[in-house]
């Protein structure tokens, strides 16, 4: 039985043990499928992997079965009660979730979190441009929204949260969406990615990411071995994904890399002047990571409805780790010091170093093999409380 620290108020024994006997009871060996499809060209899918019953389904209950704001909170050594007032994490993410808001307080008010609202003027959503006229419902992404709102509310449930919802998933209504972003808020969380071009580097994509003093992190796909824009970019932090397994008072009893992490070498972007690796001439891929295996997987509460199914889903993928980071980046409150992603290289030793599990095959095994130090799959390695942000 895992323990669950319930942060912001207090919960009955009854309803407390509920939950975490559910959170135990799932996290074992669990089928799972990609919450959104393949992306065509010049577009990005979302990064969420659901977990599905024996037939494929996705699998959703009445009460949380995944790890909730206690597991992530302790597991991490976070700072989540004391930390992150006056910071801001954005989430930008493609169509609309017309839940959102509800959803995560339902999600706040199971966990004893404070709650986030427009009326307190925690949370706020806007379209691309920063206006009220949303873009249309897609049933994958607003579980993905559900997703990184609702952890980032997790991790650092002091900090105000702002979604900017794209209309459409074209890397170029998501990178205005990007400039909206980074232009309102402390920290930006992106969950999603595509394949790798010629023109990424130039400043009509690059050029939407280059901003020194807001952290921005970015999911590194969930298909193992290969590298995705925009986490390739140099200007991002790349958060790959892990497996989480913990003890009963929710602190760490292990953790490998996730083997649908994704990680390697980018085909176009220049190596970074603070990363090191002698086996990649370019920029590698990933700079740090969390928790991302749905085996492992995240409590998600969905009320729209994902695939004729509604209420609470365990979900994972590296959609999961972004918001994870982007809530430490937060809770650090060091952003307006950073410089992309270099911090962390800086203060590799205040990480938790994870060394084994891989993502696949290559001809430089650390790009698809964790070990001691850095390695494609997990980077640096994952938070250890906010020391490495």
């Amino acid at each position: 039985m895992r323990v669950s620290r319930i942060l912001g108020g207090c919960v009955p024994l009854a309803a407390s043990l509920l939950l975490v006997a559910a959170a135990g009871a799932a996290n074992g060996h669990a089928n799972y499928r990609a919450v959104c499809p393949a992306a065509i060209l010049g577009s990005a899918r979302c990064h969420a992997q659901v977990v599905t019953d024996a037939r494929a389904n996705p699998h959703s209950t009445i009460s949380p079965t995944g790890y909730g704001p206690g597991q992530f909170q302790t597991a991490y050594s976070l700072p989540s009660a004391i930390a992150g007032a006056g910071q801001t994490i954005a989430v930008v993410d493609a169509y609309d979730d017309p839940n959102a808001e509800s959803d995560l307080a339902l999600y706040s008010s199971t966990y004893g979190l404070p709650a986030c609202t427009t009326a307190n003027g925690c949370f706020s959503k806007v379209n691309q441009t920063g206006g009220a006229r949303y873009p249309r419902v897609d049933q994958g992404w607003a579980l993905e929204i559900s997703l990184d709102v609702q952890i980032a509310h997790a991790s650092c449930p002091n900090c105000k949260i702002l979604l900017v919802e794209a209309k459409t998933n074209s890397f170029s209504n998501l990178l205005a969406a990007e400039d909206y972003a980074t232009a309102h808020a402390s920290v930006v969380s992106d969950s999603w990615g595509g394949s790798e071009f010629s023109t990424e580097t130039s400043s009509s994509f690059d050029g939407h990411f280059n901003r020194p003093g807001i952290p921005i992190t970015v999911s590194s796909g969930d298909s193992g071995y290969g590298v995705e824009y925009p986490a390739a970019s140099q200007y991002v932090t790349a958060v790959g994904g892990t497996t989480l397994n913990l003890n009963p008072d929710s602190t760490r009893v292990s953790e490998t890399a996730w083997s649908g992490a994704g990680s390697g070498c980018s085909a176009y972007e220049p190596k970074p002047s603070w990363q090191t690796d002698a086996g990649c001439a370019k920029r590698a891929v990933s700079d740090v990571s969390a928790d991302a295996d749905p085996n492992t997987g995240a409590s998600v509460y969905d009320s729209y409805g994902y695939q004729g199914q509604k209420g609470w889903f365990q979900v994972g993928g590296t959609s999961l780790a972004a918001p994870l980071v982007a809530s430490v980046y937060a809770l650090a409150g060091n952003g307006s010091s950073t410089t992309y992603g270099s911090y962390p290289y800086a203060q590799s030793s205040s990480l938790y170093d994870v060394t084994s599990g891989s993502n696949g095959s290559c001809g430089r095994g650390y790009l698809c093999t964790a070990g001691p130090g850095y390695d494609g799959p997990t980077g640096l390695g994952t938070p250890n409380g906010t020391d490495g942000f």
